[in-house]
């Protein structure tokens, strides 16, 4: 043995390879990320969520550019879409947006936000679908249609700004979208394959959280339904917002084994009520356009409710549990 392969022997048993504690621990992740990153259920004390602040990329939208059969705008050729009947209008969607932020910083919520939109994209504001929080941290999914694809840059310089651990990124031909992915518990997770969550991207989530020891079950898409998010969202440990016509009945009885009370979204009631947001245990920001019968049956589970007026921005076809992508929560 040489002097320096002596040397070197000693510094390296001295300051040898040290892999505990795990990467996930609290300690380990506040010394090394600056913060405990990461989201084992869907309904614990919301501590940061990665959101976007409308801006300048909604001006691709052209009224020359009309869908007749439905309303609404698109380019089939360029990839971008409105799916609101009227062009948008920035000025109330910001106004929207700024409010909803606000309830949240109020809430104790570290808000972060992506900065600018990815270019040529127009629906960067709905960061739900490309950023998906797990154990001790986030991973950044890919987008399906033309029109998002290219939020991940983005989104993965934003994570990387914050100090938020990126744990895997999809690749290959995989698509998967955050909206059509939800946490039952620590241990169950839920997705859809749809035209948005194919059956690659799907595999790849499902390899991913198994190493951090959770289920991934999978659900059929309904015809072209992208998400579940539209169906189904969790508000407490035991207590979910459902439309039980776009659940599959072995998903419901699932539900139901488990002990999950399933409060039901009234006929009078659109998607977007649904689609809130829990911030604590049955406490859920949900817009302002919800009915009373759903309402009083929230309150007759105990939820508190925290009104936001989300309309100008659900006019693109996503509301405010689509425009959260949650970082880091509180276990429950």
């Amino acid at each position: 043995m040489s002097d320096h392969e002596y040397r070197e022997k000693v510094f390296f048993q001295t300051f040898g390879s040290v892999p505990e504690p795990a990467f996930d621990d609290p300690k380990e992740q506040q010394e090394v990320w600056g913060g405990v990153w990461g989201c084992s259920n869907d309904v614990g004390k919301l501590r940061a969520v990665l959101m976007h602040r409308p801006g300048d990329e909604l001006k691709v939208v052209r009224a020359d550019k009309p869908m007749p059969e439905v309303g609404g705008f698109g380019d089939p050729e360029k990839g971008w879409y409105w799916i609101g009947k009227e062009l948008p209008d920035l000025a109330a969607m910001q106004r929207a947006h700024d409010q909803f932020t606000d309830i949240l910083r109020k809430e104790g919520v570290n808000v972060v936000l992506v900065g600018e939109a990815a270019p040529g994209r127009m629906k960067q504001v709905y960061t739900r679908d490309s950023c998906v929080g797990i154990k001790s941290g986030a991973i950044v999914t890919r987008l399906a249609r033309k029109v998002r694809r290219g939020e991940e840059l983005p989104v993965t310089r934003a994570l990387a700004r914050v100090g938020c651990p990126i744990v895997a990124t999809l690749t290959g031909n995989a698509v998967f979208e955050g909206g059509g992915y939800a946490n039952i518990d620590e241990k169950t997770a839920v997705c859809c394959v749809s035209v948005a969550c194919n059956e690659e991207g799907v595999r790849q989530m499902q390899a991913i959280l198994a190493y951090h020891g959770v289920e991934l079950i999978t659900l059929p898409g309904m015809g072209y339904r992208i998400h579940i998010d539209g169906a189904f969202n969790m508000i407490d440990v035991d207590k979910a917002i459902v439309n039980l016509n776009e659940l599959p009945w072995f998903f419901i009885e699932y539900l139901q084994k488990r002990g999950i009370k399933l409060i039901e979204l009234p006929p009078e009631d659109n998607a977007f009520s649904l689609n809130s947001l829990a911030i604590a245990p049955s406490k859920v920001v949900m817009h302002g356009s919800r009915s009373k019968r759903l309402e009083d049956r929230l309150a007759d589970a105990g939820v508190e409710l925290i009104t936001c007026d989300y309309e100008p921005v659900e006019a693109g076809g996503g509301g405010i549990h689509c425009s959260t992508a949650p970082l880091a929560r509180d276990p429950v």
